[in-house]
């Protein structure tokens, strides 16, 4: 069983996602963000930098004492190496989907979270954030689009967590004043992403109390 702390946000649905795709037992802890609950102490005993999502598995692979992670990228990681699944073990195809694991959570969520802060919640217009956080977007999004001309998935010919991690912050394109018609591969991953049950049942994690 896996104790997932959650709020519906892009980083929270990358694990909701993974889970729903392998399988997994798990139970979500909601975490509102709100009203501060990423700052209680017990929360930060499992989360030190505040931030959803955090897991406990309560049974991990050592048979040890249950482990807790936070950051995104590395529960996907750790989730992929404890089940066998959505990570090849392929040198060449692990290393190209590590790849874009990295490149989304060092580069294209982090500029679309600021993309996101200074169009919709900046307490007053900064035009230059605007500008030089839309023009970074368009820019990750024409990145993206080049590597899925060439492949189905961001590592290749398999669904994985690079893009498990990356759909969710695709999801908010509209926030984002991102038209996808100028972005057509990117539109095709995305809308096959959004149709897989997996993606449906976790997404409906974000409905629930």
């Amino acid at each position: 069983m896996i104790d997932l702390y959650y709020a519906p946000t892009p980083n929270g649905h990358k694990i909701t996602l993974f889970l729903e795709e392998a399988g997994l037992d798990y139970k979500i802890h909601r975490v509102d963000i709100g009203k501060g609950e990423q700052f209680r102490p017990e929360f930060l005993a499992i989360s030190p930098n505040n931030k959803i999502p955090a897991i406990i598995d309560n049974k991990p692979a050592d048979g040890g004492e249950p482990l807790s992670l936070f950051e995104s990228g590395e529960i996907l990681l750790y989730l992929a190496d404890k089940t066998g699944q959505l990570l090849s073990k392929d040198l060449r195809a692990r290393t190209a989907t590590l790849q874009w694991l990295f490149w989304q959570v060092g580069g294209f969520g982090p500029m679309l979270g600021q993309n996101h802060h200074f169009n919709h919640f900046a307490p007053q217009p900064v035009p230059y954030a605007i500008e030089r956080y839309q023009v970074e977007t368009q820019r990750l999004y024409g990145v993206l689009n080049k590597q899925l001309e060439k492949a189905p998935w961001l590592g290749g010919h398999d669904y994985s967590i690079a893009d498990i991690a990356t759909y969710p912050w695709v999801v908010s394109h509209e926030r984002q004043r991102v038209d996808l018609a100028n972005f057509p591969a990117v539109r095709n991953w995305f809308e096959r992403i959004r149709t897989r049950p997996a993606t449906v049942k976790a997404y409906k994690q974000a409905e629930k109390p």
